[in-house]
């Protein structure tokens, strides 16, 4: 798939009507927080990907708008738009593409995106959810079948939850959800043991790549999947019933899972300083990049929300030399040095 050659939004959070041409190489948007620089990343995601990574459709809305839109004009002369109207019947957003109209972005017609954002530079010592949320997104983008199986696993959670909620369910109501939750789970944890052996096969060099010094890197899931998973996390769901009811939540499962990161054999978050951590995060979006370009044959486009602040010179160069080849979209509340070889859209 060609670049995206110009952005167009319409009642877009901080925006009632914003239109750029962006560059095939890099563009840089800079301004003042809460100037929308942010607003117009999560728009190219929105109508690549078919969702925020910050909120709902209804967030997006501007206050007191009936509606946004978002179009996307590849270089190509491919056109794209998303737009969402919650007063309509359906009140979903829709997607036109290739005159085609539909509720959701169908995966052949997704772009594969790495976005970077500062709170990715949190990612080891932020919550499991963080790094669960990471993974997944990641397997996501290469497996369309994954993204459905985790919103079929999380819909059966919260319905097995709420009968755990109520003073009496009977075996047999909580077995049918045991049952979806094995079978959607089994998925899960496969999927992410596969991707993070994969990961971790590449991590140590990757980041010795950015430091050199001869550090270990290494990544792992917490939780080990050998034997028939799904049978495993069956019984698991049985074993614990009693006290899933007293806590009236499931204390097993996917979705209480972690990534483990260590650096030279010892757990990161201990063993690493606070630059080593950042450089494993880098590492990490370098990796991505590679990958989804390997198994995709498509050159995900880069979204660096107001990173370049966070990082020392050192990885800001690391970071520009690697993903130099792709189309970047950068925000920033200053001008970046090496400006003159950059497009600049001042908001």
């Amino acid at each position: 798939m060609a670049v995206v050659k110009k952005l167009s939004v319409q009642n877009i959070r901080s925006h009632d009507s914003f239109t750029t041409d962006l560059s095939p190489t890099v563009t840089v948007l800079t301004g003042k927080n809460g100037s929308g620089k942010t607003s117009l990343i999560e728009a190219i995601y929105v109508a690549l990907q078919g969702s925020s990574f910050k909120g709902s459709d209804s967030e997006l809305l501007r206050k007191d708008s009936p509606w946004w839109r978002i179009d996307v004009l590849f270089d190509d002369g491919a056109k794209r738009t998303a737009k969402f109207e919650p007063e309509r019947p359906a009140g979903r957003k829709q997607f036109v593409v290739d005159d085609k109209t539909s509720y959701r972005l169908m995966p052949k017609n997704k772009h594969p995106i790495v976005l970077f954002d500062p709170d990715d530079l949190r990612l080891l010592n932020g919550s499991p959810a963080r790094r669960r949320q990471f993974i997944d997104r990641f397997i996501s983008q290469l497996d369309p079948s994954y993204a459905t199986t985790l919103h079929k696993y999380e819909r059966a959670l919260k319905q097995r939850n709420n009968l755990l909620k109520k003073p009496f369910t009977n075996h047999d109501e909580l077995f049918v959800w045991n049952i979806a939750l094995s079978e959607y789970g089994a998925y899960i944890i496969e999927q992410r043991t596969l991707f993070i052996e994969q990961i971790n096969s590449k991590l140590n060099a990757a980041y010795d790549d950015i430091a050199g010094g001869g550090d270990t890197v290494s990544v792992h899931y917490s939780h080990t999947s050998i034997g028939d998973v799904k049978q495993k996390l069956l019984s698991e769901l049985h074993h614990h019933t009693d006290r899933d009811r007293q806590f009236g939540s499931t204390s097993v499962g996917p979705h209480r899972h972690d990534v483990i990161f260590h650096f030279n054999n010892t757990p990161a978050l201990s063993g690493a300083s606070r630059g080593e951590v950042r450089t494993i995060v880098l590492a990490l979006k370098f990796l991505e990049v590679a990958i989804i370009e390997q198994i995709t044959n498509i050159k995900p486009i880069i979204l660096l929300d107001d990173v370049f602040s966070e990082l020392d010179e050192s990885r800001q160069k690391a970071l520009s030399d690697r993903v130099r080849e792709h189309q970047i979209v950068i925000t920033s509340t200053h001008v970046l040095s090496n400006n003159k070889k950059y497009k600049h859209i001042k908001l």
